[in-house]
């Protein structure tokens, strides 16, 4: 998987799904993120084939219910997101679907209340022991490549730390969400804050955060010094 100078879709829940997945990629999007998915859930899947549809769904064990639907079509290209707080069980949730994917992301970003009294989003952002945890478990488990993405801190300078430490895992691209865990959706993102982090970094970082039209990609581009 290549992450420098790509088009990411962003992981969004209730829209990253296949049919909106494939639908950016006709629109030019290079890499897809699927929805996050709660690792709980998935270790309760199993894999079937869908000849009707000719896609590989992930199906919660004596139940039709569908967590995550994929397809060849987009095999290279698709990046499945875990909400986890555990190592043993984001590599178990991994490995169920790690075949299909192009990468495995872990979400540690999300504020939502959901995520946070679980210990996964953004929960994660104030346990860098846990974080180093979780992904050095995922890369010597895994040949798949694995990201996470996070948000910003309370200092530039924090957010660079823990991306460095972050960094220092292997993980092969890092997602920087350009809000804090308080911030609102309607509250500009801090483009400056994410450039710093490119700065720092070897690694390719995916600028995220008000990104609302075509035109919006060069600028962010443009203003987070990111290729």
């Amino acid at each position: 998987m290549e992450y420098e100078n790509k088009l990411v879709l962003a992981p969004m829940v209730r829209v990253g799904t296949l049919p909106f997945r494939l639908l950016a990629a006709e629109y030019g999007a290079d890499i897809t993120y699927g929805e996050e998915i709660i690792d709980h859930k998935f270790v309760k899947c199993e894999r079937r084939i869908n000849e009707s549809l000719g896609s590989t769904d992930f199906v919660e064990k004596g139940t039709e219910n569908v967590v995550f639907r994929t397809c060849p079509e987009e095999r290279n290209r698709v990046v499945f997101q875990i909400g986890t707080s555990d190592a043993v069980r984001a590599l178990t949730a991994a490995q169920i679907v790690c075949n299909d994917v192009a990468a495995i992301d872990i979400n540690m970003g999300c504020p939502k209340s959901f995520s946070i009294s679980g210990g996964m989003g953004a929960a994660l952002l104030t346990k860098p022991e846990l974080i180093h945890d979780i992904l050095t478990t995922l890369k010597r488990n895994l040949n798949t490549p694995v990201t996470c993405k996070i948000r910003l801190l309370k200092s530039s300078q924090d957010t660079v730390e823990l991306a460095q430490r972050i960094e220092r895992t292997g993980v092969s691209a890092l997602a920087v969400h350009g809000r804090r865990v308080a911030d609102r959706p309607r509250d500009p993102a801090n483009w400056s804050e994410i450039a710093d982090v490119v700065a720092a970094l070897s690694i390719p970082v995916i600028a995220n955060g008000d990104v609302f039209e075509y035109e919006d990609i060069q600028r962010i581009k443009i203003a987070t010094g990111n290729e």
